[in-house]
């Protein structure tokens, strides 16, 4: 049995890491009697808080499903920071943190799950079955973490939705982005005006220009037309204001 997760000592802060890296569970955990049990040996001997590094391309659902369980039942704090790539299965796992970071340059991908079938009619109608029980377990994980409504998540699984720091956070998939707070603003130059306000006066600018030149442009266009009109009958003046109106 090839292991795809390790628990190492953190030997700066004394606490214990659990380090995915890679496919969770090549092999199907269904009907495993030896991983499952292992893990969590392994898991309970751990006391205190934990850390779990993430980076995977996902796997296994029940293999997930069972960590996930696992995880939160752990009895310290269990913070999961996404290095890499959390995706489909794997992003289950990251729904287990008591705190989920990702970052910056992480991503997580969520979409709707997949199986092989073969047999008759019936067969294929169980196994659809399945496959949408199976989305509502995880639609209750991302629920639980994100807030999102079921129908918002189900779309963005059956869209396959990649999610980039900012937008994992902005939808509540992760409470934040790793060494955001190391992050120092740049400096403005002291003559170099706020970008919105910038912006909000060239608006202004553009605006106050294109009124008075077409004012103007009115203006001179109607005088043009009453000179060359001279002595003609008033309807006609009208008809040519009526044309050059804005």
């Amino acid at each position: 049995m090839k292991k795809f997760w390790n628990f190492v000592k953190n030997e700066d802060t004394s606490e214990t890491e659990l380090l995915f890296n890679g496919p969770i569970s090549e092999d199907t955990w269904w009907g495993d009697e030896v991983t499952p049990a292992l893990f969590r040996d392994e898991l309970s001997k751990v006391s205190g808080n934990l850390t779990v590094w993430l980076n995977s391309p996902g796997g296994d659902v029940f293999a997930a499903s069972q960590i996930y369980s696992m995880l939160k039942n752990h009895k310290g704090k269990v913070t999961v920071k996404i290095d890499g790539i959390a995706a489909s299965a794997a992003s289950v796992v990251a729904m287990a943190g008591d705190e989920t970071l990702i970052a910056p340059t992480a991503l997580m991908m969520i979409h709707d799950p997949s199986t092989c079938a073969m047999g008759n009619k019936s067969d294929m109608e169980k196994a659809i079955i399945l496959l949408d029980e199976v989305k509502e377990s995880i639609i209750n994980a991302y629920e639980t973490k994100s807030h999102l409504s079921r129908n918002k998540i189900a779309k963005l699984m059956s869209d396959e939705t990649w999610l980039n720091a900012k937008k994992a956070h902005e939808m509540g998939f992760v409470d934040g982005i790793l060494f955001a707070e190391k992050k120092m603003p740049v400096p403005k130059e002291e003559n170099e005006p706020d970008e919105k306000e910038s912006e909000k006066e060239d608006t202004l600018t553009a605006m106050t220009y294109s009124k008075s030149k077409n004012l103007s442009a009115f203006l001179s266009k109607v005088s043009a037309s009453a000179e060359s009109v001279t002595g003609t009958p008033i309807d006609q003046l009208e008809k040519r204001l009526a044309l050059l109106k804005y």
